[in-house]
């Protein structure tokens, strides 16, 4: 009875499953997106290469979805009815609908191969840990973006992390873990906070980040912070406000980074005038020389560290205020700065940076790729977006513009048209033959703008449909979105513009404006030396920046050694004076 039940069943099962295959594959072939393929080349693109191997996935970006519906029809009943269609058990794919992400035995990164009719070679494996900076230890179902990013990206970064970099984040990591929120550890070391006991010895230390400004700053400041941390073997956690829940994935495995809503210290501006570093500094409260074993402090410090901080707040870029500061088990952190280039003025900090970051123009691009990957939700409006206007360009061009003052609409956008055709990143339009012919067949050119305003994109797109390329190429226009007005406060507001800085950052090349956080996350995220609008002199509309980094625009003018005010951009030859503002400073190689 039992052997008749499971041939039954088997027989019923197969009577499914073949009607099914051959519905869906009708539907694939009517639906023309795989045309130039045949039904047993079309399966064959999706074979497992070998005992061990990841599986590989065809990227076709136009075709690929009805297939995956084939597979989840087929894998709700365990079984591949095709011989040449090898797929691997149920238990290595993290989710059973149209994305699947399978790991083989050595959690290998799924590969691709090519969706060309003629091609029987596999594309180059992307690297989706990007040099290993990213760790292993994460499926790929939560984060998205964190193993797809690499392959929107057209060419790898030139920048490899170093492998003392990579080491040490994985030692942090494990840090974070052990000392995170819930677990023991952190709250052993809460209600030590909470006893008033903040510079007793402790296992676990930590840095609260507290938010500032608008996203740009945002980004900035938590690299920032997070490297202050690294160099002191402190816990980074950040007190995301609701305008920040859903912007990014957790950076590390199996913990959080968000500080927990019952955290017992909120900011005001109470802590600055009790607990400020630079107050109590001013107020000889506080010394960077003090004897601490008998003084009455703190439970924890907040450190000022926003472009309005006075000489006081910046004594935390001293060696003596590093010293001070590692005595207290909590940090508040309030910054809309990048003042990453600080640390490499203080000399306990010169060996562990140069290990950490040989290359010194790539401090900010590494621990932005680290840190900073889009949440699932902002992921779809990226992908979303590049696929539907992106994706077949032959090259893309980001234009990122942010007035900080008030400016003539006409003269200001022909200045930045005028920059892109005179460094030829556009090409320029014939104004007397409207009837030049185009490239029949040929990709476009893609422009991605990002504005509050639309009244750029409305220039730029009608200058390339009122006239014809002299080069005969057919330019494309797109802004994702037109604000208006910035609304930092709002949750929405934030994941389009993390979107377009994201979506910026996979551009081939880019003109930005001059002080925006903006763009200087865009730049350093996609391993970009912009295009900066401003003038070096009477000839030149905009100038290449020579470094990717972000720039530090309100830095200590004081040297802790010489103990006088000195120009900061002078005192390193890897610190120079920001092209795009030169009271700033940045890192240069």
């Amino acid at each position: 009875m039992f052997e008749e039940r499971t041939l039954g069943y088997a027989l019923a099962r197969s009577l499914f499953v073949f009607p099914f295959l051959a519905l869906a594959l009708l539907l694939i072939v009517l639906s023309g997106a795989h045309r130039s393929l045949s039904p047993d080349l079309l399966l064959s693109s999706y074979a497992v290469p070998g005992e061990g191997e990841p599986l590989r996935f065809c990227r076709s970006r136009r075709g690929s979805f009805p297939l995956h519906i084939v597979l989840s029809g087929l894998l709700l009943f365990d079984q591949i009815p095709h011989p040449r269609l090898a797929i691997p058990p149920l238990s290595s794919f993290t989710r059973r609908d149209d994305i699947f992400v399978a790991y083989s035995v050595h959690h290998s990164a799924v590969t691709n191969r090519s969706c060309s009719a003629g091609s029987s070679t596999a594309e180059p494996p992307k690297d989706e840990l990007l040099g290993d900076l990213l760790s292993v230890a994460f499926d790929g179902a939560s984060c998205l973006s964190r193993h797809q990013s690499a392959w929107y990206r057209r060419k790898p970064s030139n920048h490899t992390p170093s492998p003392y970099l990579i080491r040490r984040l994985r030692r942090y990591e494990a840090l974070h873990k052990k000392c995170g929120p819930n677990t023991e550890l952190y709250r052993k070391a809460v209600e030590q906070l909470v006893s008033d006991t903040g510079t007793a010895a402790a296992e676990c230390n930590y840095v609260v980040w507290v938010p500032s400004d608008g996203l740009g700053n945002r980004i900035i400041s938590i690299a920032s912070a997070f490297l202050y941390a690294l160099l002191n073997d402190k816990v980074l956690l950040l007190h995301l406000t609701d305008d920040m829940g859903d912007l990014f994935c957790e950076p590390f495995p199996e913990t959080s980074w968000v500080l927990p809503s019952d955290f017992p210290v909120r900011y005001s501006w109470v802590l600055e005038k009790d607990h400020g570093y630079g107050n109590l500094l001013k107020n000889k409260l506080l010394s960077n020389d003090m004897d601490t074993a008998n003084a009455s402090l703190p439970a924890f410090l907040y450190l000022h560290l926003v472009h309005s901080n006075d000489e006081f707040d910046k004594m935390f870029y001293c060696e003596e205020g590093q010293q001070l500061l590692r005595k207290f088990s909590w940090l508040l952190l309030r910054s809309n700065q990048y003042f990453a280039p600080a640390f490499f003025l203080v000399p306990e900090f010169d060996t562990e940076l140069s290990l950490l970051f040989p290359e010194k123009t790539a401090v900010f691009h590494h621990l932005g790729t680290y840190l900073f990957h889009p949440s699932n939700t902002v992921w779809g409006y990226i992908t979303r977006y590049y696929e539907a206007y992106l994706a077949n360009a032959k090259s893309r061009l980001g234009i990122q513009i942010r007035l900080f003052g008030k400016a003539d609409f006409d003269s200001h956008s022909d200045y930045i048209i005028d920059c892109a055709l005179t460094k030829r990143l556009l090409p320029n339009v014939n104004l007397t033959d409207t009837a030049l012919p185009t490239i029949t067949g040929a990709k476009p050119r893609s422009v991605l703008v990002t504005s509050l305003r639309s009244g750029y994109f409305e220039k730029l797109t009608n200058m390339y449909y009122e006239h014809a390329t002299t080069t005969g190429e057919v330019i494309s226009v797109h802004q994702p979105s037109h604000e208006e007005k910035q609304h930092s406060e709002k949750l929405n507001h934030n994941m389009k513009a993390f979107a377009e800085i994201y979506l910026l950052s996979l551009s081939d090349a880019l003109i930005t404006s001059p002080f925006s956080t903006f763009g200087y996350v865009a730049q350093g995220l996609g391993s970009l030396r912009p295009w900066l609008l401003v003038r070096p002199d009477d000839h030149d509309l905009c100038l290449h920046s020579m470094s990717m980094e972000p720039c530090f625009h309100f830095p200590p003018s004081y040297d802790c050694k010489a103990r006088k005010k000195v120009d900061i951009g002078s005192v390193a030859p890897y610190l120079r004076h920001c092209e795009d503002f030169p009271r700033g400073v940045r890192l240069f190689d």
